[in-house]
């Protein structure tokens, strides 16, 4: 069977070791129609994200029981920290979230014009078709669906990159899901660490998945966020996650799911630069040494004087030398070189030697 690709191309990017950390904005829960969601699309670029998800969802198909029941946690008030629960129809939430295929084609058209990649959750093989003809790049799998086989099956024939949420599912699945993938032809896949909770309990974030996800499938990993802040997306790059997904909101106040733990406009600027700065500051795995470093470290490290005057013809012993800063002579791990030689001038105490000070 073939092997996962170690590296994804979206858009201009690509994904994976050795690479920036692609950088997400979720704002598939958090529009209530067209406007908005054009809105959130011209905040995430103009935060310098790379790409912003949505989720085409059908409801009617979806939760054909319009009383199925989901709770979520809200804020009480904007500004606030207080939380309540609120228990709603699942169709409900997913009503409000839903845009016709016009709409979803003015979208991808506006995020081709701000140069961000839209890429989007299918649920459905005729979603799928539509994303594809959108020219979508990606589709993600909800973690709802990571043990429908059939559909991941279906998608990973047209040949777009897959990526895969894990919440609630067992390591056994997601190889399921990705055998099923690399099985269908498909091997630009990426697997996210996706929490589970809204927002999610920090029992429930186990970030040390991330290298436990890298070692088992060699492709890119990902995190998707359900925290409120950003210290989770920031561990999560520390720990080798090569994309992180963050849900956006217009308002953190709306009374609706994952708003809550939703960054703000003001904010996702900051989060993008957060990134950014621990990448530079993660450097290289190999101490690498500039050349401004290297001066420094000369000013602090030590060279060879000598401890009492000394005449030429003297013969350089442990006993009359001695070292001090800074370091632009002679070593202290070259003084075995210098040692029993004999100088070729008078030295005074508590100068340093040279190599052409002697023979």
């Amino acid at each position: 069977m073939m092997q996962p690709s170690k590296h994804i191309r979206l858009g201009e990017k690509q994904i994976g070791e050795g690479f920036p950390v692609f950088i997400v904005f979720e704002a598939g829960p958090t529009h209530d129609g067209i406007d908005t969601a054009k809105k959130l699309v011209e905040e995430a670029a103009k935060a310098g994200a790379d790409a912003v998800k949505f989720q085409l969802v059908d409801p009617v198909r979806l939760v054909p029981d319009r009383k199925q029941l989901f709770s979520y946690q809200i804020l009480e008030e904007r500004g606030g920290e207080a939380m309540r629960t609120v228990t709603e129809p699942l169709y409900d939430i997913l009503s409000r979230r839903t845009l016709t295929r016009e709409q979803w084609a003015d979208v991808k058209a506006y995020c081709d014009s701000l140069g961000i990649v839209f890429f989007s959750t299918a649920t459905f093989k005729d979603e799928v078709e539509f994303l594809a003809e959108l020219g979508c790049e990606s589709i993600k799998i909800c973690s709802g669906d990571v043990d429908y086989l059939q559909f991941i099956d279906y998608c990973a024939r047209k040949n777009v990159s897959l990526q895969f949420d894990t919440g609630n599912a067992t390591l056994g699945d997601v190889e399921r899901a990705v055998d099923v993938a690399l099985a269908a032809g498909n091997d630009k896949l990426i697997v996210h660490n996706c929490p589970s909770g809204y927002p999610a309990r920090l029992e429930s974030i186990n970030l040390r998945m991330i290298l436990t996800l890298k070692t088992m499938f060699d492709c890119p990993v990902a995190f998707s966020d359900h925290t409120p802040g950003w210290e989770m997306d920031i561990a999560a790059v520390a720990l080798g996650a090569n994309l992180v997904e963050k849900t956006i909101t217009l308002d953190r106040s709306t009374p609706s799911v994952e708003h809550l733990f939703s960054i703000e406009p003001k904010e996702m600027q900051q989060f993008v630069s957060h990134i950014r700065d621990l990448e530079v500051a993660l450097g290289h795995p190999r101490r690498i040494m500039s050349d401004e470093e290297r001066k420094k470290a000369s000013a602090v490290r030590r060279s060879m004087i000598v401890s009492h005057d000394l005449n030429p013809g003297d013969v350089i012993t442990e006993e009359c030398i001695d070292f001090a800063r800074p370091g632009f002579g002679i070593r202290p791990e070259m003084s075995h070189l210098i040692l029993g030689r004999r100088l070729k001038k008078e030295i005074k105490a508590g100068s340093f030697v040279g190599l052409d000070d002697i023979d």
